[in-house]
């Protein structure tokens, strides 16, 4: 038992396959075989209408819109000259500008650390006096900082230079 009016047959030239599950193309509304469907199998006369790119400036992130014929290049290029709306002196402001003054380091933090000693401006690894070799050493270091030199010199080393690293403890801690 046949079925005449099931299926469509395949409006490729080539194909004329009689498909079961017909498809549309969008451009052309003609009816295809699952092998001929898109618009580049079977040269769609209307597949312009479907591959539509429209560019977007890399500077202001707009849609620019190409006519057809025009090379999308020069018509974004045109627009960069002369419709651009980006504005670089309203560019966003840096944040890391406070540059670390120890020699040879190239680090920038947000915010200004300020030595207490020498008042010169250093990023987080450089903060600490022994960190960037402190020249201005006038002023005592505090309590807390005598302390935990103590700590990592008693670790590091005993007996002798432990007695000589106390005097000096005894020596900075005086007012």
């Amino acid at each position: 038992m046949e079925f005449p009016d099931l299926g469509k047959h395949c409006s490729e030239k080539t194909c004329k396959q009689l498909d079961f599950l017909p498809l549309e193309c969008d451009g052309c509304n003609k009816v295809f075989c699952k092998d001929h469907h898109k618009s580049s199998r079977h040269k769609c006369s209307a597949a312009y209408k479907k591959d539509v790119q429209v560019p977007v400036c890399p500077l202001c992130w707009a849609p620019v819109p190409v006519g057809r014929g025009e090379i999308a290049d020069i018509v974004v290029g045109k627009h960069m000259d002369d419709d651009c709306k980006h504005n670089p002196a309203k560019e966003k402001p840096k944040i890391f500008i406070h540059r670390c003054s120890k020699e040879g380091c190239k680090k920038k933090e947000m915010l200004k650390l300020v030595c207490e000693q020498c008042q010169d401006n250093f990023c987080i690894k450089h903060r600490h006096p022994l960190d960037h070799n402190c020249k201005h050493r006038d002023h005592p270091i505090s309590k807390a900082g005598c302390a935990a030199i103590m700590r990592a010199s008693e670790s590091k080393s005993s007996g002798a230079s432990n007695k000589l690293s106390s005097s000096w403890l005894a020596q900075q801690l005086r007012y």
